[in-house]
């Protein structure tokens, strides 16, 4: 009688590269070699040169191909580059369609440098499927969703858009890296390429910045495999290893942060002082129920809305656990103000079109104790209360 296959939480440590086979090791060895000797004068060996292949980036290749239930998985040297690469599948006169309120890195790297290589682009609210449908043009070659998406946590129907993408030829590329494949498998959905920021949840700790593709299609394998070896932006071995080891931990850390998360939010949205709360964990999300089928959990992502800048200067003063910085995903909790860091390079114009507001703060939630996270955001919003009240007083 067959075993089933293992759970996902499982395979993170029970996969091909549970042990090394040559000496037993319960970690997969550091190559750090940049080059190999060839035994043989006319036929060279699996590996010859680094950039090309290198076992240590290959045992994490093919770890995060199996989670994501792809043929093959390439890994760069930050989120950007794996997008970047992904994004060298089209060509001059090509038309990408993409989320509106998209990562800002993604945003800049649009419209200023595919740009400047004749790619043309529309920015379209990709939760509205009668703008995605009417939006496709003649040469639009590329879909490109962010769901949940950065910051707003806006959920895009993936099995919808994949099929407006089929219909009319176009690629799909989805960036996972909010939900990692813990929460969301989007190639069982019809995804052509999966992007994570490795840097963040799947790595975890705030000590790497990488990146990760991922792909079904044994055709596109070959396209992004030789644009990785052509570009060459591959991620070193070093980092290769602190993303496997984060990898072992991401079900515990996922879990955890993401329930910290969900009390959080409840507890912000009853706060007279915030504004607004955006959490895909409330059934009121705009997007809940299609979350609920495409994902296994909202995540440990949530954002939320001040009156304006100068409130969220305030709580960035008073609040005593959350690191203020860019990135998120870490076992720390981060707490990141989007205008200034994230979306940055995207015009304050542009931000506010989206809903971008200066009074709007992203929170990543870590491993701290959910209570002591609630008391520190409680008392720093009541010292704001207060200092309101002495000066409308």
């Amino acid at each position: 009688m067959s075993r089933e296959p293992y759970s996902f939480q499982t395979k993170l440590l029970h996969n091909a590269f549970k042990t090394d086979k040559e000496t037993g090791g319960v970690s997969v060895p550091i190559h750090h070699s940049s080059t190999f000797h060839q035994f043989e004068f006319d036929q060279f060996g699996k590996y010859d040169y680094s950039r090309s292949g290198n076992p240590t980036r290959e045992a994490l290749e093919e770890t995060i191909a199996e989670l994501e239930g792809g043929t093959r998985g390439f890994a760069f040297s930050s989120g950007m580059a794996a997008i970047s690469t992904a994004f060298m599948l089209l060509q001059q006169g090509d038309h990408v369609l993409i989320s509106e309120d998209v990562y800002g890195g993604t945003y800049r790297m649009v419209t200023e440098v595919l740009s400047r290589f004749g790619v043309e682009y529309t920015f379209v609210d990709m939760t509205d499927l009668n703008e995605v449908a009417t939006s496709i043009k003649n040469n639009t070659r590329v879909i490109y969703m962010e769901t949940p998406s950065n910051p707003l946590l806006k959920i895009t129907d993936i099995e919808a858009v994949v099929k407006l993408a089929k219909a009319n030829g176009c690629y799909t590329f989805l960036d996972n890296t909010f939900m990692t494949p813990l929460l969301q498998k989007p190639l069982e959905l019809g995804v052509d390429v999966v992007l994570h920021s490795a840097t963040k949840f799947l790595a975890g700790h705030s000590d790497v910045v990488a990146g990760l593709a991922i792909v079904k299609r044994k055709d596109l394998a070959e396209k992004l495999a030789f644009l990785q070896n052509s570009f060459g932006s591959i991620l070193g071995v070093q980092d290769c290893w602190l993303v496997l080891r984060g990898l072992k931990t991401l079900h515990v850390r996922l879990k955890e942060a993401s329930e910290s998360a969900y009390k959080i939010a409840s507890f912000l949205k009853s706060q007279k002082l915030v504004e607004d709360v955006y959490y895909p964990g409330f059934t009121f999300h705009n997007g809940y129920s299609t979350q609920v089928r495409q994902a296994e959990g909202p995540g440990a992502v949530l954002s939320f809305k001040l009156k304006n800048e100068d409130a969220v200067r305030q709580l960035i003063q008073h609040t005593k656990i959350p690191v203020f910085a860019v990135s998120l995903g870490a076992v720390e909790t981060i707490l990141s103000y989007p205008a200034k860091m994230s979306h940055a390079s995207m015009p304050k114009k542009e931000r506010e079109k989206r809903g971008i507001s200066d009074g709007l703060l992203r929170l990543s939630v870590g491993l701290e104790n959910a209570t002591d996270l609630i008391e520190d955001l409680g008392q720093a919003i009541n010292k704001i209360q207060l200092a309101s009240n002495k000066i409308t007083g």
